[in-house]
């Protein structure tokens, strides 16, 4: 055989090589990639269990149970006077008492463009 031949097959199978080896690789690589992902996501995820296992134990003290009703329900015992403060921003605007806003005209937003327009 030449030597034209001779690197010719050697090309071919250097490229033959190549291909057989480069889409193995290329899964092998995205299955690592994928892998490295769910681990992630599985130490997330095994962080949250062990916030909501503290949290659970937290729960099963009677004290704290009470707690969080009186904080989060505004619950009282029985003979407690219970006391809401409320702030001038929580107050809603009574009938009869002048609002700050100025009432918004009725009519769509074309009706008012062509008011305007047609300086109506």
């Amino acid at each position: 055989m030449s030597t034209t031949r001779r690197a010719a097959v050697v090309a071919i199978v250097v490229c033959a090589l190549a291909f057989t080896i480069a889409v193995p690789l290329r899964t092998y690589l995205s299955q690592k990639s994928e892998v490295n992902e769910q681990q992630q996501l599985q130490s997330e995820l095994q962080r949250g269990v062990a916030q909501l296992e503290g949290r659970k134990a937290e729960l099963s003290d009677p004290a704290q149970i009470e707690a969080e009703a009186r904080k989060r329900f505004g619950f009282v015992k029985p003979g407690e006077t219970p006391y809401i403060v409320q702030l001038p921003e929580d107050k809603a605007p009574e009938q009869g008492q002048p609002q700050d806003q100025q009432p918004v005209p009725a009519g769509s937003w074309y009706e008012k463009l062509w008011d305007q327009v047609a300086g109506g």
